[in-house]
């Protein structure tokens, strides 16, 4: 009984609807961290590269994170809610093919399910009993890829992007704003790194994938950017 009950807890897996959605806001969140910390970073680098006031290094801080942010919600937005149009019509579509032609969908979503290796009469016997419990749901799930009670929401990727981006962004803005003119950089790529290295570890734990190549990409992609903006603020500055 141990034994089993082992086994389950191993094979402990997500199967509800609310893991797509999950995965999505995980997406919208990661990807606006990590932009914040690397776009904010790299520019306020760059800027204390080229001059060592902390004003106008504050000021470009903030005109990126508050642009960044921005610019990131009406990008997720866009792109979530064209992805929630294409949905909705294609499962209006299902609806009118269910309406005007249920033998044929029928047959057709038999044939499906015949093709993922069921016997053409269990094919058939699964098809028939899940299109008189929901046949909407079967063809779109089946069919077409969608849960549509699961339908993605273009308002919760904006306001996640905006958030998060401006929590990453906050990172690097303080790091740099509160420390001395000498400590200013080591200091900012230290809390960057550490930064980036917490959000590709969070974010391969929540999605359920290996932690060792998420954490790689965000700090080698986080250190190549800061040294590109630093040596052009470094070539700048000297120009100027």
């Amino acid at each position: 009984m141990a034994e089993s009950t082992d086994l389950v807890a191993e094979h402990d897996e997500p199967h509800d609807q609310s893991f797509g959605e999950r995965l999505n806001w995980l997406r919208a969140g990661v990807l606006g961290a990590g932009d914040g910390i690397v776009s904010t970073a790299g520019l306020v680098i760059g800027v204390a590269a080229a001059t060592t006031d902390r004003g106008t290094i504050l000021t470009a801080g903030l005109a990126g994170l508050v642009a960044g942010a921005m610019s990131m919600a009406v990008g997720e937005y866009v792109s979530v809610s064209t992805q929630r149009d294409a949905e909705m019509a294609l499962l209006a579509k299902e609806r009118r093919e269910l309406r005007e032609e249920p033998e044929a969908e029928l047959q057709e979503l038999a044939e499906l399910y015949e093709a993922k290796g069921l016997s053409p009469e269990l094919a058939q016997d699964v098809a028939v009993q899940l299109t008189a419990h929901d046949a909407l749901a079967a063809h779109a799930e089946t069919e077409l890829g969608i849960d549509p009670e699961a339908l993605t929401k273009p308002w919760n990727a904006a306001w996640a992007s905006f958030i998060s981006f401006t929590a990453g962004a906050l990172i690097p803005l303080v790091a740099i704003v509160v420390s001395g003119v000498s400590a200013r950089v080591p200091v900012t790529v230290a809390a960057v790194v550490l930064a980036l290295f917490l959000t590709g570890w969070a974010s391969a734990r929540l999605g359920g994938a290996p932690i060792p190549p998420a954490v790689r990409r965000n700090v080698i992609g986080g250190i190549l950017a800061m040294a590109v903006t630093y040596a052009i603020g470094s070539l700048v500055g000297t120009q100027v």
